[in-house]
């Protein structure tokens, strides 16, 4: 199995004008490629493979001073990066999806660089990073690499550089997780409610930093476009915009560790949060709580733990009684449950039940006969 492991880099001015310059050359071959192959295919009704630009790529290195500077490994991958976007292309018009055909990338758009090969144009040790042309940087290598690393890649982020390290390491044994299983129901007023009646705080970083990001984009709407000032404005924030995703990152594993550390087994909702945030009402709030991505590290920790998160249907998980499984239709705006057999709970807590009774019956409280229960995917399994 792989594991991938990012650390910053602690670059001086010299190493991030370098890593500039090779992330601005990779970004104009990716450029460069696609062209070419808009302009056979237009020309001659032809394609460009992937072998046929490496090797075109291979005698440009003589002409071109800023492609021959690049190591040849990363450049091959980058050349494979397009490939994979038409792959991706021609799939999706062969299924009859939205076909998104592969555009060119601006500055914006282009933050990496994929090194296949460890020791060939960079390589790892303790911490310290030896990349060709650009020298060693220090790494903040706050935990050890486990496994054989295998592939490195240089990423951008908010003019802050990482490097993500991919490891090979051996299939561990799976150890039988005894810890209870929980329910988990997610919200905007609270940032989750358990089975168990705890209730999660929604820390809101973003509505916290709304003012200062308000004034700062109404700034940046002002200077001159191409400006140095606007390129300055820009990068504050940007660097805005990365506390408030840090800080949302920390969060979703401090309470994802907490729960994993209590419990084996984890049911949430399987909601579809790009169509909830067509509700342009809701759309900020529920972009800023970020459920989708609290799952992902959830499933995480869950796996290495050996524990198990199920996905479940949302459909009226707040609505059905918990204690009786009679429908009991309430408006967002009801935050109790109070159920015809005498059942009173909390609306969400409520909800955890269903969710935890969809995922293993007779856990929770949920009547195994209601008609809409039933497990939607099993995101994880791993008892």
């Amino acid at each position: 199995m792989f594991r991938a492991y990012k650390f910053r880099l602690w670059t001086n001015a010299n190493q991030e004008r370098e890593l500039a310059i090779m992330l601005e050359t990779h970004r104009r071959l990716y450029n460069a490629a696609l062209r070419q192959r808009q302009w056979f295919y237009d020309e001659w009704q032809i394609s460009r493979s992937y072998e046929e630009q490496s090797a075109w790529f291979k005698y440009q290195r003589g002409d071109n001073r800023w492609f021959g500077a690049i190591n040849f490994s990363s450049a091959q991958a980058t050349l494979r990066r397009l490939d994979k976007a038409f792959a991706n292309f021609f799939r999706r018009v062969k299924a009859g999806e939205e076909p998104g055909y592969p555009r060119f990338k601006s500055a914006d758009r282009f933050n990496s660089i994929l090194f296949p090969s460890h020791g060939d144009g960079i390589r790892l040790t303790a911490n310290r990073l030896r990349v060709q042309h650009v020298g060693t940087i220090r790494v903040c290598l706050h935990r050890e690499v486990e496994g054989q690393i295998k592939t490195l890649s240089l990423k951008r982020e908010f003019d802050t550089w990482f490097v993500v390290v991919a490891c090979e390491i051996p299939e561990s044994a799976k150890v039988g997780n005894t810890l209870p299983a929980l329910g988990l129901d997610v919200g905007l007023t609270q940032f989750a409610t358990t089975s168990d009646g705890e209730k999660i705080a929604n820390p809101r970083f973003l509505k916290s930093e709304l003012p200062e990001l308000r004034r700062a984009q109404r700034s940046l709407s002002r200077k001159k476009k191409g400006g140095r000032n606007r390129a300055k404005q820009r990068r504050r924030v940007n660097r805005l915009h990365a506390r408030v995703a840090n800080l949302r990152r920390e969060n979703q594993h401090k309470v994802s560790n907490d729960l994993i550390s209590r419990y084996g087994k984890i049911a949430v909702e399987s909601l579809n949060v790009q169509g909830m945030i067509r509700n342009h009402r809701l759309a900020r709030a529920i972009s800023d709580v970020a459920w989708s991505s609290f799952v992902v590290v959830l499933t995480h920790k869950a796996e290495r733990a050996g524990g198990e998160v199920k996905q479940v249907l949302p459909n009226y998980t707040s609505q059905i009684c918990s204690a009786c499984g009679q429908n009991v239709p309430k408006t967002l705006a009801e935050r109790v449950h109070r159920c015809e057999c005498g059942f009173v709970m909390d609306r969400d807590q409520n909800a955890a039940l269903n969710i935890l009774g969809r995922a293993w019956p007779g856990a929770g409280q949920l009547s195994p006969t209601s008609p809409i229960g039933g497990v939607l995917k099993e995101a994880v399994s791993f008892s």
